[in-house]
């Protein structure tokens, strides 16, 4: 059910998107029509139709808008968390007892065959 509302969510968000487009602005815009009296509507017809279709778009993009976020509340356990499904990750222990730490390495005895080195 979720499914069909969020696709004619989407149309209807394309088509409002497509309304506004066309409405003819103050600085001309991306309108269409305009002129004489010899197009199919005039100016001000055309202004009225835009305008009365993008309230019915908006208010049915609320109308989409509000029953997805009904589906989805309900579709999810009442009362529970996204944090009660994680399981919870315990601190690393720190070792009962210190590490021993190495001797220091003796160094290691002269080859007799080197050449001494010089100090």
């Amino acid at each position: 059910m979720s499914t069909v509302i969020l696709v004619i969510h989407c149309m209807l968000a394309f088509a409002m998107i497509g309304v506004v487009l066309i409405q003819k602005s103050e600085g001309g815009g991306l309108g269409v029509g305009g002129g004489g009296m010899s197009g199919f509507m005039t100016t001000r017809g055309q202004a009225n139709l835009l305008t009365r279709t993008t309230s019915i778009l908006a208010v049915a993009l609320v109308v989409t808008s509000s029953s997805l976020s009904i589906l989805s509340s309900r579709s999810h356990q009442a009362g529970s968390s996204i944090l009660d499904k994680v399981s919870p990750v315990s601190a690393p222990q720190a070792p009962e007892t210190a590490p021993e730490t190495p001797a220091p390495a003796s160094p290691a005895p002269a080859d007799p065959a080197a050449p001494p080195v010089a100090k």
